[in-house]
């Protein structure tokens, strides 16, 4: 049976066996699955932009939303992987109460060093983590119910260690975690109309998308050395540029008011670093094996259940981290903290482009799909709107995504 190429299909040049003078061929590639939800936060942007007439990327803002949402775009990156493994975390709300609680004691009440504190709460996160991944992975009882049991279980915690009030104040060093932001070392440099920045910031900017760059281009060289497919140079120039170009833009509002805030360098960390684990490491391909086909894994010799168990110890420390700095930035361990937090990162990784039934996901996918939940947060509170009417957008977003997802799906499989 012969189908008929599709536009999104259009290859320019022969395949990898006709392929003249060694040269590989070129295809407009075009995944509306995992383009369609940049193409959507661009879209959002720009309709928050028309609405609040431009308060939205104001420098102060851009700020707010990054320091506002790190918490939860930090539980996100764990979500991803639990998602992409097939498996749910409804406790992560909870564990991150629970730990910013701990944390509390440990730094006022018991008065240790904010490090060791810091360290301590991290084990405090795995212990909870290994305590679930064991429940999950080992004796096979369904992630869902373990996890909602530990939505009871560790929020009964919270209650316990904080005696039902709040605890603080935070370390400076904690609160500048949370808050802070980095010094200007070099002084500020002119902008013209947009009056001054400060260079270090803008500096490291154009060396994120100097490297950004060169490791796109690294990869591109690889698959034509090899003649594989690769988009025209004019396409992958583009693909290169407008992200460039808005990565510049965040950096310059940011250097503007008060320069690179410190969760934004923690979070740029854990982006590199996990998206280096899920590309690279046999660890990473061992995740997308498991929700991809699990009876495929098991045959292939993937262990499964271990790789399901580190993902859920890696969910503690990420939730533990969250605790750390949602804490520091109320420089306060309260009963009531992390209501609704995993609603907000499992919201997030679905908006992403995670698939319902696993597999499929990005680390940058799941940061995306933060960032649109907290540009409509964000976007909604400019306009002075209700926190009902938030929730309604933010629903029909979500239910949206998945529905695209599953469309997706039908899509693919229809034209197979």
């Amino acid at each position: 049976m012969t189908v008929a190429p599709t536009n999104a299909d259009l290859t320019v040049g022969k395949g990898p066996a006709g392929a003249a003078g060694g040269k590989a061929p070129f295809k407009l590639n075009f995944d509306l699955k995992q383009s369609g939800i940049y193409i959507a936060f661009a879209l959002i942007i720009l309709l928050f932009t028309v609405l609040t007439g431009g308060d939205l990327l104001a420098p102060q803002n851009i700020s707010n939303i990054i320091v506002q949402n790190s918490y939860i775009l930090v539980l996100a990156i764990g979500m991803i992987l639990i998602i992409i493994a097939g498996h749910i975390d409804l406790s992560v709300g909870s564990v991150v109460a629970a730990c910013g609680a701990f944390s509390a004691v440990m730094m006022v009440n018991w008065d240790l060093p904010w490090p060791i504190a810091v360290i301590g709460t991290l084990a405090f996160g795995a212990i909870i983590g290994a305590w679930q991944g064991y429940w999950v992975a080992y004796f096979g009882i369904p992630a869902f119910i373990v996890t909602l049991a530990g939505m009871l279980l560790f929020r009964a915690i919270t209650l316990m260690i904080l005696g039902n009030k709040g605890i603080g104040p935070f370390p400076e060093e904690v609160r500048t975690l949370a808050n802070g932001f980095t010094d200007g070392f070099l002084g500020n440099i002119a902008l013209g109309p947009l009056g001054g920045a400060d260079l270090f910031s803008v500096l490291v900017g154009l060396a994120v998308v100097a490297a950004m760059a060169f490791v796109q281009y690294r990869a591109r060289a690889a698959r034509v050395k090899y003649n594989q497919v690769v988009d025209p140079m004019w396409l992958f120039i583009t693909k290169v540029a407008v992200p460039a170009v808005l990565i510049m833009f965040v950096i310059i509002q940011l250097a503007r008011f008060r320069n690179l805030p410190w969760v934004l360098v923690l979070l740029a960390v854990l982006v590199v670093g996990y998206t280096v684990v899920t590309n690279r490491a046999v660890f990473g391909r061992q995740i997308y094996a498991v929700g991809g086909n699990l009876q495929a894994a098991t045959l292939s010799g993937v262990k499964v259940k271990s790789v399901v168990f580190w993902l859920f110890v890696n969910m503690g420390v990420l939730s533990a981290l969250a605790g750390i700095i949602f804490a520091g930035r109320l420089n306060q361990a309260n009963p009531t903290a992390g209501n609704s937090f995993e609603l907000d990162a499992i919201a997030a990784a679905f908006i992403g482009g995670a698939a319902v039934q696993g597999g499929v996901g990005k680390v940058v996918g799941a940061i995306t799909g933060g960032l649109i939940m907290g540009v409509i947060n964000n976007g909604m509170s400019l306009l002075g709107r209700t926190s009902e009417e938030v929730m309604l957008v933010k629903g029909a977003v979500l239910l949206a995504a998945v529905a695209f997802d599953v469309w997706s799906k039908r899509r693919t499989s229809t034209a197979r």
